[in-house]
């Protein structure tokens, strides 16, 4: 066997496939019926619960960019989805175009992008725990200019009138929304997934394993980091204005670093550089908080323990213990076989 054929079947390390296609056709199929499940149970409760889910793993994918594939800890990542939030916010209470989904949405993407524009040249210049703390500043001053802005409900924060309009889907049914959130978040695995795997995506990858030599080896590390950071600033954006719709009321507290630290957890517990880290670290979370919440106030600390759990057991988190358990039972099926 050829070197060339041996390179062309072994996937690159930093390769990222997926589920295959049956997979993520039974996926979406599961996903699409789940209202109506839930509907059928008498649990119509539960498709909000689901929504807020999907939302949160766009914004946890999102991090995981910069975070997971690029190495850097963003401490304040949640400004941007804070900030998708308010532009839908303002431009749903002015009236006019400002209401449709296919207007607000996008320009939610786009001044969380220009934010994450201004931010990321200051911050990629250090590194650590400046970066981190420089990330946090820029947080907390955006947090504290919402807080400020007193037109748009200062500290009380700004309700929406109604839910974003789209052509041909009524946005105020819960099911419809549910199916829009689930097409967003579909749309940004699918987008994620293929950046991932472009010659950007593993050049990112390849400055979080080694800066220097890529640095040396002529790569634009600024410039990939930079794009990185906005690209993420902008999904973030978006899940904000999905957030925005779901909560019917835009908060302070929607850029507040605790909602950034969140994140960083639902990131670490599935999986920080997986695919599908994000997703699976806003399932475990906000169902955990959920299910916890309505027996104790305290659910936080077993949240805490699962965390500690995962880490020591599981480095990789859930999506690198998944993936080592499918991997040996392969073994184990190759080796019966054999």
């Amino acid at each position: 066997m050829s070197a060339s054929t041996t390179s062309s079947a072994t996937p690159l390390r930093l390769d990222h496939p997926g589920p295959g296609l049956w997979g993520q056709v039974l996926l979406l199929l599961a996903l699409t019926g789940l209202p109506w499940l839930l509907q059928l149970m008498g649990q119509e409760f539960y498709t909000g619960v689901a929504t807020r889910v999907l939302i949160f793993a766009i914004a946890a994918s999102s991090l995981n960019l910069i975070l997971g594939f690029g190495g850097l800890v963003s401490f304040g990542h949640a400004a941007f989805m804070g900030l998708g939030g308010y532009t839908v916010g303002a431009l749903m209470n002015g009236g006019g175009l400002g209401q449709q989904a296919l207007v607000a949405w996008p320009l939610a993407m786009a001044v969380s992008g220009c934010a994450a524009g201004l931010v990321a040249p200051v911050a990629l210049r250090t590194r650590g725990v400046y970066f981190i703390m420089i990330t946090l500043a820029f947080a907390q001053m955006f947090y504290y200019l919402a807080v400020s802005l007193k037109a748009y409900g200062g500290d009380d924060g700004l309700p929406l009138p109604q839910r974003s309009l789209l052509p041909g889907v009524d946005l105020k049914d819960d099911n419809s929304f549910y199916l829009c959130v689930l097409a967003c978040f579909a749309a940004s695995m699918a987008l994620l997934r293929r950046l991932l795997n472009s010659p950007f995506g593993l050049l990112l990858q390849g400055v979080r394993e080694n800066e220097s030599r890529l640095r040396a080896l002529g790569a634009p590390v600024f410039g990939l980091q930079c794009s990185a950071f906005i690209l993420a600033g902008a999904q973030a954006g978006l899940a904000g204005a999905l957030l925005a719709n779901l909560n019917g009321l835009v908060s302070p507290q929607m850029l507040h670093w605790a909602q950034s630290g969140q994140l960083m957890v639902m990131v670490i517990l599935g999986g920080a550089g997986a695919l599908w880290g994000g997703p699976l670290g806003a399932v475990v979370f906000l169902l955990l908080e959920e299910l916890l919440s309505a027996y104790t106030l305290h659910w936080q600390l077993a949240l805490g323990v699962l965390l500690l759990t995962v880490v020591m057991v599981a480095p990789q988190g859930l999506a690198g213990l998944l993936s080592g358990l499918r991997r040996r039972w392969t073994e184990r099926g190759e080796g019966s076989h054999g």
